[in-house]
C-alpha cells in the first residue's frame, strides 16, 4: 500500500512538473519567426534595382550576407534599412517585427542572425516603436518625410528610442547644416527680426518647433499671435514651405 502510494505520488509530481514547464514555456515571448521571403514574393528580381546582383536566397540571410547589420546609430540616411522597413509596414501590409527581429523584453533586441543585439527594449518601448514605425511609414508628419529621405530611427536617435526620448540639436544639424546656414535659409524679406532660427530666445531645441511624430508647431506664435508664420508639416499646412515675417491683415 505504502509502495503504491509512493509510486502514485512520484507520477503526480512528475506530471505537475511537466505542466509547470509547459506553462512557463507558453509565457515566454515569441521567438523570431524566420519565414521564407518566397511565401509572399515569387522572386526577388522585381523588387530590386535593375543593376542589383542576382539574389539566390530565400530569407533574410540573402540580404544580410552583403548588407551587414550596422549597429552604429549615425545621423545619416540608410537607404537599405529604410527601404526594407518601408516596404513591409505600409498600411494594410504590416509585417510583424519579430519575423526578422529577435526580442527578449528588457534584455535584448536585435536582428535574426546578427551576433550582437542593437540594444534593450522593454514591452512598453516595443509597443511604442511599433506605433512610431507605422507613423514613420505613412503619416503626414515630419517622421514620414524623413522616411522618404531614407532616414530611419537611427538617423535621429543615438540609441534605440525609448518613450519620452528627445532629439538633440547636433543630430538635426548633422544633416541640415549649421545653424548659420539655416538662419540664411529662413531669413524673412520684410521683417529681419522675425527669423525663426535667429530670435531673441537665442538657441533653443529644434524639437520645440519641429515635432517628428505629431504636427510641428511654430513656437513664436504662442506669444506673437498676429504673425503669419508657417512651418513644414505643421498644424495648418502639412508639407508647406516655411515662411516668416508676413503680418496678418
Amino acid at each position: 500500500m505504502t509502495r503504491a502510494f509512493f509510486v502514485v505520488a512520484i507520477a503526480f509530481t512528475f506530471l505537475l512538473s511537466l505542466h509547470s514547464f509547459a506553462d512557463a514555456q507558453s509565457k515566454k515571448p515569441a521567438a523570431s519567426k524566420q519565414q521564407t521571403c518566397l511565401s509572399c514574393h515569387s522572386d526577388f528580381s522585381s523588387l530590386l534595382p535593375a543593376k542589383h546582383p542576382r539574389v539566390a536566397g530565400k530569407d533574410l540571410k540573402a540580404c544580410t550576407s552583403c548588407h551587414v547589420p550596422d549597429p552604429r546609430n549615425e545621423a545619416k540616411p540608410k537607404a537599405y534599412s529604410a527601404k526594407l522597413h518601408l516596404g513591409h509596414i505600409q498600411p494594410g501590409n504590416e509585417l510583424d517585427c519579430l519575423v526578422c527581429h529577435t526580442w527578449r523584453p528588457g534584455k535584448a533586441f536585435g536582428l535574426a542572425g546578427a551576433k550582437k543585439p542593437f540594444g534593450v527594449l522593454t514591452k512598453e518601448n516595443m509597443d511604442e516603436i511599433r506605433k512610431v514605425f507605422t507613423s514613420w511609414a505613412s503619416s503626414k508628419h515630419l517622421d514620414a518625410h524623413h522616411g522618404k529621405k531614407n532616414v530611419t530611427c537611427a538617423g535621429c536617435h543615438e540609441k534605440l528610442p525609448e518613450t519620452g526620448d528627445s532629439v538633440e540639436n547636433d543630430r538635426c544639424l548633422a544633416c541640415h547644416g549649421t545653424m548659420e546656414k539655416l538662419v540664411k535659409k529662413t531669413a524673412p524679406k520684410d521683417f529681419p527680426d522675425r527669423n525663426p532660427h535667429e530670435s531673441h530666445l537665442g538657441t533653443i531645441n529644434c524639437t520645440v518647433c519641429h515635432k517628428a511624430h505629431t504636427a510641428s508647431k511654430t513656437y513664436c506664435l504662442d506669444c506673437h499671435k498676429n504673425f503669419n508664420m508657417k512651418i513644414p508639416f505643421g498644424e495648418n499646412a502639412a508639407g508647406a514651405k516655411e515662411t516668416a515675417g508676413k503680418k496678418t491683415q
